[in-house]
């Protein structure tokens, strides 16, 4: 005969496993059925005993209670009938205990899902300078403080504006072929960087190499990779 296995939730106390029963069975928590949730609490308990599993006494206790408040339900009425105001109501004690866990419920798992937020994050803590560096003699803090709002108040803004200057392909091509008869017509690339040496003179100099290249005007040579860039006249 194979095995039998049966698995059963672990709630973390009487009021978790009363909740559960109440939302499994989506009864309204303001009108509980005393007499369901009680028969259904009390099979719980007795599966428990079944697998040898302890009971605590918490467990114990509220269905002590559960068996008390029907045990008042199922008491004769007045021949009368009369709406049960919430005094009268046995209900509304656990009523009252079951909306109160509700809300610790609630905002555990928001803090728990904030806990998880956080864990993405790390904190130094402050730390401790014993170095203190003191002020020249004869100075005080307000005295610094004083100066330092002169010099704010004082400052103006001394500062030009340089158009930037401008390479066209043109003139490096024109540069790059007077260099060439200049030397004997064999230079190498750096040479050409005649005007400033900017980042946009470099740029103006390599797409006029490639131009001379293309109207076969220059050949390019290499010994190897990144080294010394040649550039030859084309007879």
């Amino acid at each position: 005969m194979p095995d039998y296995k049966i698995k059963l939730e672990i709630f973390e106390g009487p009021m978790d496993l009363l909740m559960h029963l109440i939302e499994k069975n989506q009864i309204d928590i303001y009108d509980i059925p005393i007499a369901v949730v009680t028969e259904q609490y009390m099979t719980y308990l007795k599966a428990l005993e079944e697998f040898n599993i302890d009971i605590a006494s918490g467990f114990l206790l509220m269905a002590a209670t559960l068996l008390q408040i029907k045990s008042r339900m199922l008491l004769p009425r007045p021949s009368q009938i009369v709406e049960l105001t919430e005094e009268e109501d046995p209900r509304q004690e656990l009523v009252d205990r079951l909306l109160e866990y509700r809300k610790f419920k609630d905002m555990s798992v928001v803090m728990e899902e904030m806990l998880k937020q956080r864990e993405h994050f790390f904190t130094r803590l402050p730390e401790e300078f014993p170095i203190k560096i003191p002020l020249p003699s004869g100075l005080n803090i307000n005295d610094l403080v004083v100066a330092f709002a002169a010099v704010w108040e004082s400052s103006i803004d001394d500062y030009e504006l340089v158009s930037r200057e401008e390479f066209s392909i043109q003139d490096k091509m024109y540069d790059i072929i007077h260099l060439l008869y200049k030397y004997k017509g064999t230079i190498e690339f750096h040479q050409t960087l005649i005007r400033k040496g900017t980042k946009s003179e470099v740029i103006a100099a390599f797409l006029a190499l490639l131009e001379l290249v293309k109207l076969q005007r220059v050949l390019i040579s290499q010994q190897g990779r990144f080294s010394t860039i040649y550039i030859t006249l084309k007879e």
